[in-house]
């Protein structure tokens, strides 16, 4: 539920107030959650906080931006009915508009017996402490430095970096407090900051662009010199790039590009996809629908995470929650709404803004780690395609088929070790297929900054369209 960063309008109250101050949040959300009337439920998401943000260029600031935000998200339940207002200040006239309009809207709401506020099942909380005051000392030296010394080491790493589109710094701290009606009341706080780059590699007339970055929750945790070496070495490896022959191959994916695809399973197995019939594994608890070699599990309570949590949108404590255990399928992501209709308890699962109803989904996926040094897991894979990235992501897969039909590009592999650099690659397959025919889990994992941990993966008798 912590939100780390927070950026959005000015903040039209609150002036004085301490930045990471839960407890005049949390006071505020209780205070509108103790507003229902009989008959009525009312449950409260308010945050706070203040982000900075830094462009450069050429060595010079392109743009430097500051602000700071506060909101309010209201729910009302009457009648197996629900309204819901949101607004973007804390202001008390502002408030007593928002609850007003809250409960307005409960009228135009449709019947359902499952809606409801969602008690706590006595779960102890993990407890995280995500806050750093490093990053309310940073000044404007600090992060404008901090950009420039990072365009400096790409365009000095390599000849072939002719220059940088943008380099960014951000950051920023936030305070998220959520309250009901029935006495539930909790809150998070956190800090953030990252920083990332897009530099331009040439060779002759040819123009290829790379990325790199990383977020920590801290100044000194972030590792410039690793963003380096990634932004270069995404910049120019496909330089030369030519479309390969069709053929059937396997495909090696590092932990960046194995959570994306990991992330697209784990939007298929929640409560919402279930009941609204949008996963190709509804029926299939218990059975095997991945390879024996993968694991993953939701894991909020993970300290290591960037994404870590102590509570949900629902104020339930976070835990950790099987999905897949050596290929096989343990269960679903729920939130109350979502496990009351599907007759089973919440896994903790709400996710939830200030703007939104709760939803359901992961919120820290962890793959169990198997064999192998990247360069190991490479070497097992012998003749195969290492993808760089993939395109087309939300056009290409269907997520009540499975159906996987991608653009991508990257590098050869002969031999078991990187080759030539290849582009303009359709990769087809299905969800269903690639999990099942991963043949190799590595020993690699990495903690990505969106806060999951995914090592390298090897997926066998892909199909592979080129020229």
């Amino acid at each position: 539920m912590a939100t780390p960063g927070s950026s959005g309008p000015p903040e039209s109250s609150g002036a004085g107030l301490v930045p990471g101050d839960t407890d005049s949040l949390l006071a505020l959300a209780r205070a509108i959650a103790a507003q229902a009337a009989p008959g009525e439920e009312i449950d409260v998401m308010a945050s706070r906080g203040a982000s900075t943000s830094v462009k450069v260029h050429d060595g010079e600031v392109e743009s430097y931006t500051s602000s700071r935000s506060a909101a309010v998200g209201i729910r009302v339940i009457r009648g197996h009915r629900q309204g819901f207002a949101h607004a973007g200040s804390l202001d008390p006239d502002v408030i007593a508009a928002t609850l007003a309009d809250a409960r307005d809207n409960v009228a135009y709401g449709e019947v359902d017996e499952s809606y409801g506020l969602t008690p706590s099942d006595g779960v102890t909380p993990t407890l995280h402490d995500h806050w750093r005051d490093e990053v309310l000392a940073l000044g404007a030296k600090d992060r404008v430095g901090r950009a420039v010394s990072l365009e400096a080491a790409v365009r000095d790493a390599d000849p072939r970096i002719a220059g940088v589109r943008t380099t960014s710094w951000s950051d920023g701290w936030g305070v998220v407090a959520y309250a009901a009606s029935d006495g539930t009341s909790v809150a998070e706080r956190g800090t953030s900051c990252g920083l990332g780059i897009q530099p331009l590699a040439v060779e002759g007339d040819e123009t290829q662009i790379g990325y790199a970055g990383d977020g920590a929750r801290a100044p000194g945790d972030l590792d410039d010199a690793r963003v380096v070496r990634e932004a270069v070495d995404r910049a120019t490896r496909l330089l030369g790039a030519r479309q390969p022959p069709s053929a059937r191959m396997s495909i090696v994916l590092e932990p960046r590009l194995a959570a994306t695809l990991l992330g697209i399973v784990s939007g298929m197995l929640d409560g919402e996809s279930v009941l609204k019939g949008r996963t190709p594994f509804a029926s299939r608890v218990g059975e095997q629908i991945a390879s024996p070699l993968l694991s993953i599990v939701d894991d909020p309570t993970a300290a290591a995470s960037l994404a870590a949590s102590t509570w949900d949108a629902e104020g339930l404590a976070c835990r950790r929650t099987p999905l897949v255990d050596a290929g096989v399928l343990r269960g679903f992501l729920d939130n109350g709404y979502t496990g009351r209709r599907r007759g089973v308890p919440s896994t903790a699962s709400a996710v939830r803004s200030t703007r939104s109803l709760p939803g359901v989904g992961a919120q820290v996926l962890v793959v169990d780690q198997g064999r192998g040094t990247f360069d190991e897991v490479l070497a097992s894979a012998g003749d195969a395609l290492f993808v760089a990235s993939f395109a087309g992501l939300h056009s290409g897969v269907d997520p009540v088929s499975g159906d996987f039909s991608v653009g991508a590009d990257g590098l050869m592999v002969r031999g078991g070790e990187l080759a030539e650099p290849v582009r303009e690659i359709t990769i087809a397959s299905s969800i269903q297929r690639l999990v099942l025919d991963i043949v190799s889990v590595g020993a690699d994992g990495e903690w990505l900054p969106n806060g999951d941990f995914v090592p390298t993966l090897v997926i066998a008798d892909v199909a592979i369209g080129g020229a």
